[in-house]
Formats: C-alpha cells, structure tokens, sequence
C-alpha cells in the first residue's frame, strides 16, 4: 500500500479545503483539526500529517503556531508543516515544537541560495512543494506564476539533500476528480528524489494507480475526512 499522508489545512484555527487553491471557494471539513488528527492517527497506512498554513502561504507571516503545537502533543506521527516558512527562525520554532519537515514553497522557488543554506542546517528534513498549472510552477498560496518550469527547476535541485518534493496539480487540488497522473509520472522520472503526490486523490483506485506509476507516498485531503475512503483500503 502507498503511504497515506492525510492533510489537515488550516484557516484561523479552523480544518478547512479550497478549491484549486482558490481562497474565496473555501469550505469546512466534517472534523475540527483535532479531531482529524486523533482520527487520522488510527489507520496504520497513515505514515505521517500533512499541515499547511493557508494564511501564512499568501501573507508571507506564520499565524497558525500556536494551534498546530497543539496538533504535534495529539499523535505520534511524524508531521509535516507548510505555509509561511520563509526563514530559519520560523523553521527553528517549529523545529522545537517536534515537527518533522519542513515544506518549503515560494521562498526555495525564488531564493535557490537560501534554500541551500536551509538545506545545510535541515539536513533530510526539507520537503520542497512543487504547485503547479500546466508545467510553470505556482508561489505565494499559489496566486501568482513564478515563470519557473518545472524541469527547469528540478536540475538546480537534483543534487541537493532534500527529504522529497510533494507535487500538487492545482487544477485537480480540491475537485475530487483525481490526480494528474501523467504529470506526477513525469516528474518522478525526471528526478531521483522521492515524489509525493498531492491534490485531487478521491479514493483506494487513485492510490493504486499512483503506486504503479512508481509514487510510494501521497498527500489527502478532502476524501480523508470521509469514512467511505478508509472503507475502501
């Protein structure tokens, strides 16, 4: 089975999903983030939580501190943050709170310097988020194009010790019609490091398909929070 990464977003303290990374098509998940993360912790195909500050993302200031320390004293699981981590301090505060990894977007887009030095002092621990529509890759909350391609971006960090880079299409992001399969192929062969993939996963049948593509890990969002989905494992 791929390893299941259930995501939890987070928009003043409250579990929410947008759709294509849409701020103004915004809705609330049945579960509280507490609530997730107790639910989500149950299943052992769930190999981690993914937390992403949505906030933070577009406005470039972490907000959502306090609630995710919270969430890390509630599972054992290794945990994933993303949104607004734009320098070391941020990263270091999380770092002391127990998270994980650290998913760097807009900042190791644009600063590829920065993101060799957060890289050194991270070792193995920096996730790196590839957002994109069509090939160009997306930053700021995924509301302006950087007019970086993709595979123009992956031969500048192909050599660097990164923990993986997780790939969401933002087409598919929240749509429930399933991930872009052809894409995330794509990028797993044209890299060595690991792929996760992201955005769009409804059910077992997406997960399958992507395991046989070659993807061993993949971030959920909106199904997770349905029963149906953990039926269907």
């Amino acid at each position: 089975m791929i390893d299941i990464i259930p995501a939890i977003d987070l928009i003043a303290g409250q579990s929410v999903r947008l759709q294509q990374g849409d701020y103004e098509k915004k809705s609330l998940m049945p579960r509280t983030a507490i609530e997730a993360i107790q639910f989500y912790s149950q299943f052992e195909q769930v190999k981690g939580i993914h937390i992403i500050d949505l906030i933070a993302a577009k406005e470039k200031a972490t907000i959502e501190m306090d609630m995710i320390s919270k969430l890390r004293d509630l599972t054992d699981l290794p945990i994933q943050i993303g949104g607004g981590l734009r320098d070391e301090e941020t990263i270091r505060s999380y770092q002391s709170k127990g998270i994980n990894y650290f998913i760097l977007g807009t900042k190791a887009i644009l600063d590829t310097i920065w993101l060799k030095k957060m890289i050194e002092l991270f070792p193995a621990q920096i996730l790196i988020g590839i957002d994109a529509r069509e090939d160009y890759i997306y930053v700021n909350g995924w509301t302006e194009n950087s007019g970086i391609l993709i595979q123009d971006y992956l031969k500048i960090i192909e050599n660097l010790d990164i923990a993986g880079i997780i790939y969401t299409d933002i087409a598919k992001d929240g749509m429930g019609e399933g991930p872009n399969f052809a894409k995330t192929a794509k990028l797993a062969e044209s890299t060595k490091h690991k792929v996760i993939a992201s955005g769009g996963i409804r059910d077992h049948a997406d997960l399958k398909k992507l395991k046989a593509l070659g993807i061993k890990a993949a971030v959920v969002g909106k199904a997770a929070n349905t029963d149906a989905f953990w039926q269907s494992l």
